[in-house]
């Protein structure tokens, strides 16, 4: 993640990070995982597809920190980048690009050994649902909430997107979703990766940065670990598994 970028919205969130209070795990039940950079290898599944098309949306990511666009209008003005003869491309041709991102290293054990111990495991990632739902399938996880893109009755692309995770605000995903789940936050750990995951570290009850790209990120979790293996944050998990 681009350095300016971690320091603008660290700077703009510092008054509302120093106000949380203390956690703790009460009993281990659910693990949330953010995507890009923790289970998948690459840092992001939006800029992965801009890379394969020679596009870039460095201007509206620019807008969106400085709150000039919604998250919605980020989406879809990145959504509107992805097209060939004129034409948007089809869900299909995004997911045969997407097809090829790696897993990180020791996911599959990772979630093996949560699944063995009857953990529930989910995504929380602002990333495309297209690489989320693979992975979710591919690795076992539980329950996904990332974001989506809309098409036609052709499977075409049709220039806007389906917002469930705004970026900036991961904590408020986190919560309605386990509302729905009847989980609390105290029975929860949270893994993520970047300044955008610290919402969401900061309200679970065990937070881990595993790979972390900032300083701000690490300072906010309760462990980190800078190995890109992903089994490695098995050991703190497992403490809390009654």
């Amino acid at each position: 993640m681009d350095k300016n970028l971690c320091k603008f919205f660290c700077y703009k969130n510092t008054r509302k990070n120093s106000n949380i209070k203390p956690k703790k795990l009460d009993k281990l039940e659910l693990v949330l995982f953010d995507m890009d950079g923790v289970l998948t290898d690459i840092i992001s599944s939006w800029k992965y597809i801009h890379d394969y098309f020679k596009t870039s949306n460095d201007r509206s990511v620019d807008e969106y920190l400085k709150g000039k666009i919604d998250d919605m209008e980020f989406i879809k003005r990145d959504v509107s980048l992805w097209k060939e003869n004129g034409k948007f491309v089809t869900a299909e041709r995004l997911a045969k690009i997407l097809s090829d991102v790696p897993f990180m290293k020791g996911a599959n054990k990772c979630i093996n050994v949560l699944k063995d111990s009857k953990i529930k495991t989910a995504i929380i990632s602002a990333g495309l649902d297209l690489l989320a739902n693979r992975t979710a399938e591919e690795l076992g996880i539980d329950y996904v909430k990332s974001n989506g893109i809309k098409t036609d009755k052709n499977g075409r692309l049709t220039g806007e997107g389906i917002l469930n995770v705004r970026l900036m605000y991961k904590d408020l995903a986190v919560k309605s979703f386990l509302k729905e789940l009847k989980i609390p936050l105290n029975r929860v750990a949270s893994v993520g990766n970047s300044c955008f995951d610290i919402p969401m570290l900061e309200i679970t009850g065990l937070s881990i940065a595993f790979n972390p790209t900032d300083d701000c990120t690490i300072k906010a979790a309760d462990f980190f670990f800078k190995e890109k293996d992903l089994s490695k944050i098995l050991p703190v998990l497992e403490s809390y598994i009654n």
